[in-house]
């Protein structure tokens, strides 16, 4: 199958059409992958489109610094993937897809950078819906919106439904609770003692709903002025350099992906990992790993679908209390995951699979 790279409306654009060998081999087909390139504004962004069987492919941007586009490729395929697997187990209509924009945010981002990205999506004709994530918030979206109707997530005062970091959090916190039952026989987390890696958007969001509910939390971050704010906001958290070191109940990785690893396992002290980072396993074998280890995995796909609830709703014109029940159930979802895990003797990541596979093969 080819790929097709797709010319933008931005006169400067250039495009290009690339064979699948050109990717690499241990990833699934994809239905189309944009290579964006605006040399006005420097922009170089991929979109990835994984799947329409469901709906429009939506999934958020992602501004971070690859080391080199090679990076950049894998990192959007694989996030894309999980986008049409996440919308299939909480039971959308969508698709999946991602998109990333390469470069540092802070130093290499501007209003017209932004708008020139919008065009590229526009250009999809809304095969692709664009929202945020690491690296963009609503105020960049609003940005976006100037040239392309393709966006969700903008500020309420721009029509939208606003930052998805707390209903991430939210649906994290449920998966959480839902994972304690397994474990401890009861969903409450107070006294328990949680790990967050990062206290960017969604981990501050998740340590107030931890704060909440009694749990002891420990918090990294290499991110000064993030410490500082949940600090400030939460005086009896704990700092770690690294909270994978730390004796802990829940590991809870809310930063980049991929920080569990054939190292990491090996030092890992926990009963729990269930987090918002999207692709927290290297490698998907990884899981059996952790299950010899008596560490239970929660597809990160299914705990961290809040915030893909919440632009869901804002696309259907749902109001804000009806996502939030939605998100919710979160904990009803993946109560299900866990009990047919449990029922035919397989690992959690196997069964959420298998549940998102159902409906992307059922007959339409």
């Amino acid at each position: 199958m080819s790929v097709t790279i797709t010319p933008s409306n931005v006169d400067t654009a250039t495009s290009h059409v690339f064979d699948r060998t050109d990717f690499p081999v241990e990833e699934p087909a994809h239905e189309q992958v944009v290579f964006c390139q605006d040399s006005a504004t420097g922009l170089r962004a991929i979109i990835a489109l994984h799947s329409t069987t469901l709906g429009p492919a939506l999934g958020g941007t992602r501004f971070r610094a690859y080391r080199d586009e090679g990076a950049a490729l894998t990192d959007v395929l694989r996030l894309a993937r999980g986008m049409t697997y996440k919308a299939a187990a909480a039971g959308l209509d969508l698709g999946g897809g991602k998109a990333v924009i390469i470069g540092d945010p802070h130093a290499v981002k501007t209003p017209e950078l932004l708008r020139a990205y919008g065009s590229f999506v526009e250009r999809l004709g809304g095969q692709y819906v664009t929202a945020g994530d690491v690296g963009t918030n609503s105020n960049d979206l609003d940005i976006m919106g100037e040239t392309t109707a393709h966006v969700v997530g903008r500020n309420t005062a721009a029509g939208g439904s606003g930052d998805s970091g707390p209903n991430t959090a939210l649906g994290v916190f449920q998966a959480m609770r839902a994972a304690a039952v397994r474990a401890w026989g009861d969903r409450e987390l107070q006294g328990r003692t949680v790990g967050v890696e990062g206290a960017g958007k969604v981990g501050f969001e998740l340590i107030s709903l931890l704060s909440g509910a009694g749990a002891d939390i420990v918090v990294a971050d290499p991110y000064r002025p993030s410490l500082d704010r949940v600090l400030a906001a939460f005086p009896r958290v704990r700092v770690a350099a690294d909270v994978r070191a730390e004796r802990l109940d829940v590991y809870a990785p809310c930063a980049l992906g991929a920080t569990v690893n054939a190292t990491s396992i090996e030092t890992l002290d926990t009963s729990i990992i269930c987090g918002a980072a999207n692709n927290q396993l290297l490698t998907p074998d990884l899981e059996s790993a952790l299950g010899d280890r008596g560490i239970v995995w929660i597809p990160d796909y299914v705990a961290n679908s809040g915030g893909l609830i919440q632009v869901e709703g804002e696309l259907r014109g749902r109001g804000a209390g009806e996502v939030r029940s939605r998100v919710e159930k979160v904990f009803d979802t993946m109560s299900f995951i866990l009990d047919t895990a449990d029922r035919e003797s397989i690992l959690p990541g196997i069964a959420a699979d298998r549940i998102a596979r159902r409906r992307l093969d059922a007959p339409a």
